[in-house]
Formats: C-alpha cells, structure tokens, sequence
C-alpha cells in the first residue's frame, strides 16, 4: 500500500495525486465512498451501474441517461427472475 501526505485546505478539500487516481481507475466526475476505519479515512471509487452491467444488456439505441436504463433493465430483469 502507497502512502501520500497531502494538505487540507480551509474548506476541508485534498487533492489525490494523480498517480493514485490513474491506478484506482477515478476519473473526472466519478463519486467515491469516504468512510473511517479506526482513526483512518478510507476512499474507495464507486462503479456506476452502467459499469457495473456493461455488456449484460443488447442495446439497439444508446439512451441519453444510461445509468437510469441501466437501473430500470436491473429491476426488470429481477422481477422477471423472481
């Protein structure tokens, strides 16, 4: 495990360097969970549906919001399964 000291600013912000963003895949607009373990804050990137399901699905037409069909296709295919 690598370990980085970074700085706090006023409003409470860091910044990961970008060596550690390109190795735990956080890109731009990407949400990551922040929970503590202990005295430690822990950061752990948060897949979006639609990447956590890509290639599950046959797409004719790509929808503006693939998360939200992504979801809807999910609780379809559940409910059919139960």
């Amino acid at each position: 495990m690598e370990s980085v000291v970074v700085k706090v600013d006023k409003k409470g912000r860091l910044v990961i360097p970008k060596r550690l963003r390109e190795e735990l895949g956080i890109v731009d607009e990407c949400y990551v969970e922040v929970s503590t373990k202990g005295n430690k804050i822990v950061l752990k990137p948060v897949k979006s549906i639609a990447d956590e399901y890509f290639g599950v699905f046959k797409v004719e037409k790509w929808p503006e919001d693939l998360d939200e069909f992504m979801t809807k296709e999910v609780v379809n295919k559940w409910l059919r399964d139960t």
